[in-house]
């Protein structure tokens, strides 16, 4: 069976503020969709069936058992396969005239100009607070739209930022929340997260660029939609813009943006699920998973949420190796940079992978 665009889109171009005109405009777009997990799936695929030209997926991490709840455009026999490709395979089957290309490396600040300096928009569908600030920086510098979403727990938060208003630019993620909080926000595999909201976020998101691209309908400039699943509430954060290019350009020149989870794993400071096996009456467990119900198989001997995790006011006994643990090994291993640099006797190790490698 033949496709052809006209019936493909033919449910957008009937609408009297689209027609063909607006169908146009998303072909010749080119959008990059940072983050291929929950917001991305809605994202890249709403995004290619509606006609975006060409799509550029950026994500380095592979799909896992647990994110098929909520990532929902993957198979279970995904899992262990890179999410970009994944995703771009799923965009080719169902839509043709769409151009996808990958981004298989994290997004930093040596090659973000690189990775982003050919697209009209960008997309955060990111969980990571030092990348989120990244992009946002990246874009206001660059003169970039950046349509932003986010997720914590029941809520969830969209924007968009940097639009052209005349000779200035709209609020920024700065305008909004001008630092990353110091001890971070956990993210939904600490958490926990339900899959409605996922979609709906991730849905609003692509909506907004929609919006933007075609000029239709008004976008969410100097404002942050905050849903709430839970009891069906939004309401609207008027933002203002005062982190203006000046104000970030001072920023970028001195902020690393760095992200444990894109860096190098020191081996000294890790112990792996078969070692731990066999050591797990001789070590003390430290759980650092903010969710202190969810089941862990072996015994724990302290649970502090990382959200809450004082090192200050950490005592381990200096007698046994300590372990940390998370979900998937990463705020368990930041955890563990801090015991040992407050510590540095102390015998302390992050548990390779984590829970869900155990």
């Amino acid at each position: 069976m033949k496709i052809t665009r006209n019936k493909l889109y033919s449910r957008q171009t009937v609408l009297e503020d689209f027609g063909k005109q607006g169908q146009e405009k998303l072909l010749g777009a080119k959008v990059a969709v940072i983050g291929c997990g929950g917001l991305g799936n809605f994202v890249a695929v709403q995004l290619a069936a509606s006609g975006i030209g060409h799509l550029h997926l950026v994500d380095y991490d592979r799909v896992s058992e647990s994110n098929l709840h909520r990532q929902v455009f993957f198979r279970t026999d995904d899992v262990g396969n890179l999410k970009a490709e994944m995703l771009a395979r799923h965009i080719g089957q169902i839509s043709p005239f769409v151009k996808t290309t990958l981004g298989l490396e994290p997004i930093t600040k040596s090659n973000v100009s690189q990775q982003l300096a050919d697209f009209d928009l960008v997309v955060d569908c990111t969980d990571s607070l030092p990348t989120k600030y990244l992009l946002n920086d990246f874009c206001v510098l660059a003169d970039k739209i950046l349509v932003y979403g986010s997720l914590y727990k029941h809520d969830g938060y969209v924007s968009s930022f940097n639009l052209p208003e005349g000779d200035v630019r709209s609020a920024n993620l700065r305008d909004a929340f001008a630092h990353p909080p110091e001890k971070g926000i956990p993210n939904c595999s600490e958490v926990g997260t339900l899959n409605p909201i996922v979609g709906l976020i991730g849905s609003l998101q692509s909506n907004e660029v929609i919006k933007i691209l075609t000029g239709s309908g008004v976008p969410l400039a100097n404002k942050m939609l905050i849903y709430n699943t839970m009891r069906n509430r939004q309401f609207q954060m008027s933002l203002s813009n005062s982190f203006d290019k000046s104000k970030i350009e001072k920023l970028y020149h001195s902020e690393s943006y760095f992200d444990a989870r894109c860096a190098q794993q020191d081996h000294e400071l890790l112990i792996s699920s078969e070692e731990l096996k066999n050591r797990l009456g001789e070590v003390a467990i430290l759980s650092v998973i903010e969710n202190i119900d969810l089941g862990i198989p072996f015994e724990v001997h302290y649970r502090i949420p990382y959200s809450e995790f004082n090192v200050g006011e950490f005592s381990p006994d200096a007698s046994r190796d300590l372990v940390v643990v998370c979900n998937k090994g990463i705020t368990s291993y930041e955890i563990t940079q801090r015991i040992k640099s407050a510590n540095p006797k102390l015998k302390v190790f992050s548990l390779d992978g984590g829970i869900e490698k155990f």
